[in-house]
């Protein structure tokens, strides 16, 4: 039994793997330091930043035009705050 559900949880793992990486639109993330832990295919097209060059990068400190650095930085943060 727990080898099914195990089994289950990577299905569901790889299915949503692969729902993010073809969605049509881009999908980033960051952890609580600012830091790209997520970036999907449609992302690196618009952007042209593949994903092996922002991974583990300050997202606003290194991809975000400096004119846009503070508006994005201050909605970042409110979002990992959940506000």
């Amino acid at each position: 039994e727990r080898k099914v559900a195990e089994q289950e949880l990577q299905r569901v793992a790889t299915d949503l793997r692969a729902l993010i990486d073809t969605a049509n639109a881009p999908i980033f993330g960051i952890d609580q330091d600012g830091l790209v832990n997520e970036w999907n295919n449609k992302a690196a097209d618009i952007t042209g930043f593949t994903q092996d060059e922002v991974m583990g990068k300050n997202l606003v400190e290194q991809f975000i035009a400096s004119e846009y650095k503070t508006a994005v930085k201050t909605v970042l943060d409110n979002a990992l705050r959940g506000q």
